[in-house]
């Protein structure tokens, strides 16, 4: 079997009025993240991780934030997106590996319903789904509450021909 591994990272800064969405669910949260789609980094820095490990660019190449299609678009439709893209290519997703920082809100009560939905998303069982998150120690952006970043490492491998 040809593994391959890929990493990802995404970060947004907090932004007021908006729906704070982590992993494709929707967190209670006094702020949201700013970006030109739902602005989900846990499925931006998974769907980076995945393209990497493919070879094949960024999220940024493939859904770019100029095209108004993409502005407002559930991240969980980009990630089911990046799926096709990688089995077009002739891969799948084995495992996904996310770390989130943030010093708030607390998500491990969210943890199993995001591994449901990513789990969905990318047509793998939930047992192939890591999902973890920690502060930064009121250190730097996150630690001063200006945003969140997250993690991602992803193993792919080849379909069978």
């Amino acid at each position: 079997m040809n593994l391959r591994v890929g990493f990802g990272y995404d970060v947004h800064q907090f932004k007021n009025g908006r729906r704070l969405i982590l992993g494709g669910v929707d967190i209670p949260f006094d702020k949201g993240l700013d970006g030109h789609s739902d602005a989900d980094v846990v499925c931006h820095s998974i769907a980076d991780a995945m393209l990497g490990a493919a070879a094949l660019g960024d999220i940024g190449v493939h859904f770019p934030d100029t095209d108004p299609v993409y502005k407002n678009i559930s991240s969980l439709i980009l990630l089911k997106e990046t799926n096709s893209i990688l089995n077009k290519n002739g891969f799948v997703v084995n495992n996904v590996d996310v770390t989130i920082l943030a010093e708030r809100p607390k998500i491990s009560n969210y943890y199993s319903e995001m591994v449901s939905k990513i789990s969905e998303s990318l047509m793998i069982e939930k047992k192939f789904i890591s999902i973890k998150a920690t502060t930064s120690e009121r250190m730097g952006f996150v630690g001063r509450m200006e945003g969140i970043a997250s993690y991602a490492v992803v193993t792919i491998k080849e379909l069978e021909k």
